[in-house]
């Protein structure tokens, strides 16, 4: 249908609204800047906390350590999100600025755009696949979550720093001068909106705040009843949620079965448990944090006999290793790594029971890994084999 209008792309000078400007820009971009450096440490954190191989041991104390900069990561990261949109809001009218004709001028602005696709593109894929990790929603079945994240996350943080270094003359200016001063502003950014540029900022740090509120319940008991979005409530037995049950992992007849035995092996030596065997050795009860990547932790008192005392009795030297499996036959971390720290630490328990009560099938029963300042995808359920390396 012809209407008469030419139909042409947007042009810069078609953005008008005077809140389009580096002094809005660079005050939101500061804070995002922050949340990203904090996901950035956290998630550094985090990574190092699952890799199998540690240069300097990850420490076992303060036991709720790893609760507590993975919560942090997780809802620094919700917060960007609120961050991130209205910051590109902001800047979106350069997406259509005309290029400089000289050569070298071209040059470095087709440079400059090519570092600003690097990092917009890398801070979408982050949180969006950070937000589908935590609602533990899996869409893509060719590349390794935990790998790819880490990996974009340095693309990310460094795009971030070629970018700040690039616009840092004219983020000191916007920083050091008012919020309605407009002497960096567009020729065309002249129209007022439906905000001032302080409500406008106001409006942003209150979204971010709410976006933080609504989510921090997984980690923060007290928040539960109103963070709507957070992925975990607390219900499961003993109050700590499920990630998957023994049926998803397909355990619940071995698990069950009056053959369930442990077996702890060292040097060649072997022997085998039955779950009266681990109830009839001095028993331990602490109270200890379990903390999922996806954010959400709770803590609960575990009983059972410390993985030291089960070791000492095929003589296992203390200062090793410990290979640990479960009963489950699939999953990435159904054998995981227990380095000589956690495995001599008193605490780390072989656990029994949840708050005065037999241990729930779902949560590892007949016994599971329980440990310190560990990561909760290495907290192994349904043990089945413990060796000293």
């Amino acid at each position: 249908m012809t209407t008469g209008t030419q139909l042409r792309a947007p042009r810069e000078e078609d953005f008008r609204s005077h809140l389009r400007s580096p002094a809005v820009a660079a005050r939101v971009g500061l804070w995002l800047g922050i949340a990203f450096a904090v996901c950035f440490v956290t998630g550094l954190i985090s990574h190092y906390a699952q890799n199998p191989a540690q240069p300097v041991p990850f420490p076992t104390s303060p036991s709720w350590g790893y609760r507590v900069t993975q919560g942090v990561h997780v809802v620094a990261g919700y917060g960007c999100v609120p961050l991130l949109l209205v910051k590109l809001w902001t800047v979106f009218p350069k997406l259509f600025a005309r290029p400089p004709k000289a050569m070298r001028e071209l040059a470095l602005h087709a440079a400059e755009r090519a570092s600003i696709g690097v990092l917009v593109a890398a801070a979408i894929f982050q949180l969006a696949s950070g937000i589908a990790n935590a609602a533990q929603w899996y869409p893509w079945t060719t590349f390794s979550f935990r790998a790819t994240h880490y990996a974009v996350a340095w693309v990310a943080i460094g795009a971030l720093v070629i970018h700040v270094a690039v616009k840092l003359p004219i983020i000191r200016h916007a920083l050091g001068a008012e919020v309605d001063d407009t002497t960096q502003d567009r020729p065309a950014a002249t129209e007022p909106g439906v905000l001032t540029r302080r409500g406008l900022l106001r409006t942003t740090w209150s979204a971010a705040g709410v976006a933080a509120l609504v989510t921090a319940g997984s980690a923060v008991p007290l928040l539960r009843r109103v963070s709507v979005l957070g992925v975990r409530s607390g219900d499961g037995p003993g109050g700590i949620p499920i990630n998957k049950s023994a049926s998803a992992a397909a355990v619940t007849a071995s698990a069950t079965a009056a053959s369930y035995r442990l077996a702890v092996a060292y040097a060649g030596r072997e022997v085998t448990l039955t779950r009266a065997d681990l109830e009839a050795l001095p028993q331990q009860t602490v109270t200890l944090p379990i903390a999922c990547v996806e954010g959400w932790s709770a803590s609960g008192e575990w009983t059972g006999p410390t993985v030291r005392d089960v070791m000492r009795l095929i003589d296992a030297p203390a200062g090793r290793d410990l290979r640990v499996e479960s009963l489950q036959q699939r999953g990435a971390f159904r054998a995981t790594t227990l380095s000589s720290g956690f495995a001599d630490d008193e605490r780390t328990l072989l656990a029994l029971g949840l708050d005065g009560e037999t241990l729930a099938l779902d949560h590892g029963y007949p016994c599971r890994l329980i440990a310190p300042n560990r990561p909760g995808v290495l907290q192994t359920k349904w043990v089945a084999r413990m060796e000293a390396l």
